[in-house]
């Protein structure tokens, strides 16, 4: 019932876009406001659906920040004609927010970006790590950097799993995929392993058994896999059904329940490189949260609510720290982050305004991603 009663909550708030959290929040001006932007609806609704449970959760469990209260405005990026720059544009005009918390996603993913530099004001991105935030000072990044994961997979293949031949095989229509691959790539080789085979995929392919046949022949005994959950799901099947036996290591894109839904038994034994795990938590805040959620949602904490409560987090960390709204004040409370320990894991905040954190290591057992160990960020494993 409880969680029904949740879910009855984010869907009215999805109905109207924009609608502040809570009746007639947006003519209070004693509060913290923060605009929240995510595609509520849509093709991508469970991404962010996923992130706004948890900010909705860690606003439940700190509502106030500085004496004051704090106020959420949600608005939906995938309700017609709004995007990120619409949603940005509203929240700063309308809502009067102080920060915002949004993802780059959708039709116009970095417009919304440009919105709120261009209002100098701050925007934490949970879960997208777009390279482009480059030169946007006003816009910070918590999840795992391309560099932090790539880097972490090579050396827990290398010397973890002490292999020694590995072969990749990257979507060559995602940037993501292919900076990832790369990044394994020279890590590993430089460790003192070889990369065995290189394979291609496009988004929508069904039919791994070429790939998979190149890689089989050239003995592989770890299998680089920086793609969706649904081409995972489908190659560990065919690799099963061709008789490939070869540690596979995955991204955080795939850590996802639907991951083992759409792979059951073919999936066990994945390993996956990502920002949460449960088990693994850096904090008291994180097992706190993870049982706060439990409590308001039915469900687990996951990756991506986790990021969103995360985003929540370290902005009143930013306003507590910098004792200011002020948007400048603000970003450089953000930009000075040390050791925030946050549901995710501990952050710094490097220079290029993305957090640098340990990379959790789960591997699939069951019907659940066990946490095997957090690998802190560079630190250079011995084989």
């Amino acid at each position: 019932m409880k969680m029904a009663r949740s879910l009855l909550l984010i869907l009215a708030l999805l109905i109207l876009p924009g609608a502040p959290s809570s009746a007639g929040a947006a003519e209070k001006a004693d509060t913290v406001r923060i605009g929240v932007y995510l595609p509520l609806t849509g093709a991508m609704a469970a991404r962010g659906q996923a992130e706004y449970a948890g900010i909705t959760v860690a606003h439940k469990m700190k509502p106030a920040v500085l004496g004051t209260d704090v106020e959420l405005f949600p608005i939906d990026t995938a309700t017609e004609g709004v995007g990120t720059a619409g949603a940005a544009t509203r929240l700063i005009r309308e809502h009067k927010v102080h920060a915002l918390i949004g993802e780059p996603l959708g039709n116009d993913p970095l417009e919304g970006l440009s919105v709120s530099e261009g209002a100098r004001k701050p925007t934490v991105i949970p879960s997208v790590h777009p390279p482009v935030i480059r030169g946007k000072r006003y816009a910070f990044s918590i999840a795992l950097t391309d560099t932090l994961e790539g880097e972490t997979a090579a050396r827990y293949a290398f010397s973890r799993l002490k292999t020694e031949k590995a072969a990749v095989l990257m979507n060559i229509e995602r940037d993501y995929s292919i900076a990832l691959a790369n990044i394994f790539t020279r890590t590993f080789t430089e460790a003192g392993g070889k990369i065995v085979a290189v394979a291609y995929s496009r988004t929508g392919d069904t039919d791994f058994t070429t790939q998979l046949s190149s890689i089989m022949t050239a003995k592989a005994d770890v299998l680089y896999l920086p793609v969706p959950h649904p081409e995972i799901a489908r190659i560990c099947r065919q690799s099963v059904e061709m008789g490939i036996n070869a540690h596979m290591i995955a991204s955080s894109d795939a850590h996802t329940p639907e991951l083992i839904t759409a792979g059951g038994k073919h999936v066990k034994g994945v390993i996956l490189t990502s920002d949460f795990g449960t088990g693994g938590e850096s904090a008291d805040v994180a097992a706190a949260y993870a049982d706060t959620f439990e409590k308001e949602t039915g469900g687990r904490a996951g990756r991506l609510d986790a990021l969103g409560a995360d985003a929540y987090f370290l902005l009143l960390d930013a306003i507590e720290r910098g004792r200011s709204t002020a948007g400048s004040k603000m970003r450089q409370a953000l930009a000075r982050t040390k050791g925030f320990r946050g549901i995710s894991g501990v952050m710094n905040m490097g220079g290029g305004r993305n957090a640098v954190k340990g990379v959790a290591i789960l591997q699939i057992q069951g019907d659940t991603f066990r946490h095997l160990e957090t690998l802190p960020p560079g630190k250079k494993e011995e084989r």
